[in-house]
């Protein structure tokens, strides 16, 4: 995480909210000669406090966590590069402005027999988010389904601690992050530049963690 406070002032729910959007996340955790990782997609429950994650057998880190085992998920979200040129100030450095957010905790096995719930939880979450009829673990064929469930196992994410930058030039003025922030916008290098735009132009708002958040 960036240490400049100026970057990290968002609210805990809002850092989650971008955590259980994405729903897909790097999974980090210590190993022996170097650390492990894998790209999963996970379910993160309403109350920011547990993610569910499977692996397939093979996986290293599925391999390592027979227990309680200290570990991260760093999500990403827009981010982009930034030229001096689009500051229309002198004295500027190429920077990259980005959001992210890391969830610190416990990777633990769950019990084999809870892949099926498992499936269906972390498929529900993006199928409902189409337009169409969500796809459901009851269309595959039985032995198909049992077949490939032999090949995964469930685990839980037990969530300690959460922390977020979202770097969107607030160390700037306001006249430098919006002129960068047009300039962005059109940008081809990065990744979903026009929300990243939308973030620095308008900073991250006020926004009452009871209500939806729509623009992430």
């Amino acid at each position: 995480m960036h240490p400049n406070p100026a970057f990290r002032q968002e609210p805990e729910f809002l850092n989650l909210h971008l955590a259980r959007k994405r729903g897909f996340g790097t999974l980090v955790l210590n190993g022996d000669p170097l650390p492990l990782v894998s790209h999963v997609p996970f379910a993160l429950d309403d109350a920011g406090k547990e993610a569910e994650l499977h692996l397939v057998r093979s996986n290293p880190i599925a391999r390592a966590v027979t227990e309680a085992t200290p570990a991260v998920i760093a999500v990403s979200g827009p981010d982009g590069y930034v030229s001096p040129d689009w500051y229309g100030a002198p004295a500027q450095v190429p920077t990259w402005n980005y959001v992210a957010v890391h969830l610190r905790g416990k990777l633990i096995p769950s019990d084999p027999q809870t892949m099926r719930d498992h499936l269906e939880k972390v498929s529900a979450q993006f199928e409902e988010r189409l337009p169409k009829r969500p796809w459901t673990v009851g269309k595959m064929p039985e032995d198909t389904l049992e077949r490939m469930m032999r090949q995964i196992l469930p685990f839980r994410f037990e969530i300690e601690e959460v922390d977020g930058t979202w770097k969107l030039n607030q160390n700037k003025t306001d006249s430098a992050r919006e002129s960068a922030a047009e300039a962005i916008r059109h940008s081809p290098i990065g990744h979903e530049v026009e929300t990243l735009s939308w973030l620095m132009k308008g900073g991250v708002p006020e926004i009452d963690k009871d209500a939806p958040v729509t623009y992430i």
